[in-house]
């Protein structure tokens, strides 16, 4: 027999169902992933209509039957009306919340994944970080929550700490320049771009979105982050297809 369960997230993504309905992805701070319909949303002057869109964050109540959920109250706590407004923001917030589906699964822990998309949102609709930036950033940590955390403290291949001189994806990090002719792809990083690396990893989600950096920093983060996602992610998201062509008309 289905009971009514409280849970607390964000619509990853919103599937027309039928003529009224629509399938909703919640990553949820309970249950993980999950997928449930929100009955009668599409019709005319329906009052959940808005609670039934992607970047809703909130409290939802939900029947849980045999085999599916069913939305049956929201309470909305932000809706990011912000990343509407703007044709790159809404590029970008549709991959974060892509990318996070394609990592979470039903029933995992996914609170850091949720907490850090959550957080990644909130830093895009304030426009004060970049928002390549804030997309390596979010690209970085989410991988690490996910279990592929690059090593980017010591050489992968002998430990050390000194003289760490390029990132190989295939290795899983740094190697250092007595090992980086082991290296398949290697990518040379600057010093800075060395200590950006490891302030992300290192640091807790409170302080990710509060720098900066260099042109040359942002470009070997790009370089780094397209090998290794390209690498650690098992398939690539519809919405970067967009965000390739935006990077290509700057």
């Amino acid at each position: 027999m289905g009971q009514q369960i409280t849970v607390t997230g964000m619509v990853l993504s919103a599937m027309p169902i039928g003529e009224y309905d629509k399938r909703l992805v919640i990553l949820t701070k309970e249950r993980g992933k999950l997928s449930a319909f929100a009955k009668g949303v599409r019709r005319q002057n329906s009052p959940d209509a808005a609670a039934s869109q992607p970047f809703i964050f909130g409290t939802f109540t939900l029947y849980e039957g045999r085999t599916s959920y069913t939305v049956q109250q929201v309470e909305v706590q932000n809706y990011f009306d912000g990343l509407r407004r703007d044709l790159e923001m809404i590029y970008h917030a549709s991959y974060f919340c892509e990318l996070a589906d394609d990592l979470t699964r039903e029933y995992n822990d996914e609170k850091n994944i949720l907490l850090l998309l959550y957080q990644t949102l909130r830093a895009l609709m304030r426009g004060v970080v970049p928002a390549p930036l804030i997309r390596a950033i979010y690209e970085i940590k989410a991988l690490a929550y996910y279990g592929q955390a690059m090593e980017v403290f010591s050489c992968v291949k002998c430990g050390s700490q000194e003289a760490l001189a390029v990132f190989d994806s295939e290795a899983g990090g740094m190697l250092c320049g007595e090992c980086k002719g082991a290296a398949g792809a290697p990518i040379p990083v600057s010093d800075s771009t060395l200590y950006t690396l490891q302030f992300i990893l290192g640091s807790s989600l409170e302080k990710l979105y509060s720098f900066r950096v260099s042109e040359q920093v942002m470009a070997q983060l790009k370089a780094i982050t397209a090998q290794y996602c390209c690498r650690y992610v098992d398939k690539r998201q519809k919405s970067l297809d967009f965000l390739e062509q935006m990077d290509g008309k700057a």
